[in-house]
């Protein structure tokens, strides 16, 4: 196993696996997945219309971001006994959009490889760990605060467009969460789920009829090409995305929560991950803020890996019959995932503020926050990279002694 993190010594068993699902586990587990199948695969859809990419190449990339993400998600969150959510880089995905428009998709796919080659590379090497280990965790959880503040504003968002729906789903939960004994059968964000729900459907805009002769994928491989122009555009932007803005999140929100993810072994496997779905011509592995933030954002903590397992079950049906539930997803209106997302995201908001600024490093935690929230990227790369880096470097600046006890 190399330099692995070993495997946990009371890896679940299926009487406990079955014992720990209960309600919380399965409405947070679904809000999970359904927050990945709907404005994230949004994103993909559009990148890849925009990109010229085929029907079956779409296909394709929605198979393996979300079957084998489950799969590596069911594996590891088993094989560790915590939550350990793998799903896609959505960063990524935005930055290979404008790399379609000059290079062939067969030249983005080789790009890919080169990255997942040198993710493993960094993760066996323990330079990812070490990276994330160094950069304290105040600024790491602004820059989550930063990434999850669009998703509370969400809300506000939804009441203004659509009142009588989102306004529903928020009294809802707001309802279900005062009375705690009733939110123990029918948990808050479950409940604002199906308000949302028969509201869109009695207004005629919720439609099942994709559902209705159900097609399995059918995966198609692609042709890798190695160009140095697509190397140089994308190899570094890509890893730097996955490993220190993507697996930087997921290892706040987890280490918030907590739990203590096994990062060596989550960088390699993402990095194997991101080999296997650009096969079919997806983009890279990755461990996820927003994800890992919805499915620990419930139940006891000894239960976060069910609802994980129960994520990446619904995850790997998704991507088996993705033909069927993409344009099911698609059809769902906006306001009713903004409001969803955003309610399911508030408590998990509310820690990262707090970890951001209740302690040392808070003027850089601060700084971090800004350039996050301004959403400028630079050089190819996204906002969240460069709030690190603008955090750290005001941190060290103007709070050294913090560093001092945080060596």
């Amino acid at each position: 196993m190399g330099m692995l993190e070993p495997f946990s010594d009371h890896r679940p068993t299926i009487r406990e696996i079955w014992r720990d699902i209960g309600p919380v586990q399965l409405a947070t587990g679904f809000v999970a997945f359904l927050f990945g199948a709907t404005g994230p695969l949004a994103i993909i859809l559009s990148v890849g219309k925009v990109g010229g990419l085929s029907d079956g190449q779409l296909a394709s990339f929605v198979f393996a971001v979300f079957f084998i993400n489950g799969l590596i998600t069911l594996a590891l969150t088993w094989a560790y006994r915590q939550p350990i959510g793998i799903f896609w880089t959505i960063p990524g995905t935005v930055l290979i959009g404008p790399a379609l428009t000059h290079l062939s998709f067969p030249e983005v796919v080789g790009a890919f490889y080169v990255t997942s080659l040198l993710v493993i590379a960094l993760g066996w090497s323990g330079l990812a760990k070490k990276f994330l280990q160094w950069v304290p965790m105040p600024i790491v959880m602004s820059m989550v605060a930063g990434v999850f503040l669009r998703f509370g504003l969400d809300i506000i968002r939804a009441l203004d467009s659509d009142f009588a729906l989102a306004g529903a789903m928020v009294a809802a939960f707001l309802l279900l969460s005062v009375f705690p004994r009733i939110a123990r059968f029918m948990p808050p964000i479950f409940g604002a789920l199906v308000v949302g729900a028969i509201i869109a459907y009695t207004s005629g805009r919720l439609d099942f009829s994709s559902l209705n002769g159900l097609e399995f994928v059918r995966p198609l491989v692609v042709t890798p090409v190695f160009s140095t122009a697509a190397l140089v555009e994308l190899v570094i932007p890509l890893a730097i995305t996955i490993i220190i803005v993507q697996h930087g999140q997921g290892l706040a929100v987890l280490t918030n929560a907590g739990h203590t993810p096994p990062m060596t072994a989550i960088t390699v496997v993402t990095g194997i991950g991101g080999l296997l779905s650009a096969v079919v011509g997806a983009v890279g592995s990755s461990l996820t803020g927003p994800t890992n933030g919805l499915i620990t954002s419930a139940g006891p903590k000894e239960c976060h890996y069910a609802t994980a397992l129960v994520t990446a079950l619904i995850a790997m049906l998704f991507g088996l019959l993705s033909p069927n539930f993409t344009a099911l997803m698609l059809s769902t209106p906006r306001e009713l995932i903004m409001a969803l997302g955003g309610l399911a995201m508030l408590r998990v908001l509310q820690a990262s503020f707090v970890a951001s600024f209740k302690g040392p490093f808070s003027f850089g935690a601060l700084v971090c926050l800004l350039v996050t929230v301004a959403d400028k990227p630079l050089l190819h790369i996204g906002s969240a990279f460069w709030g690190l880096v603008a955090g750290v470097a005001i941190a060290a600046l103007l709070e050294p002694k913090d560093f001092k006890q945080l060596r």
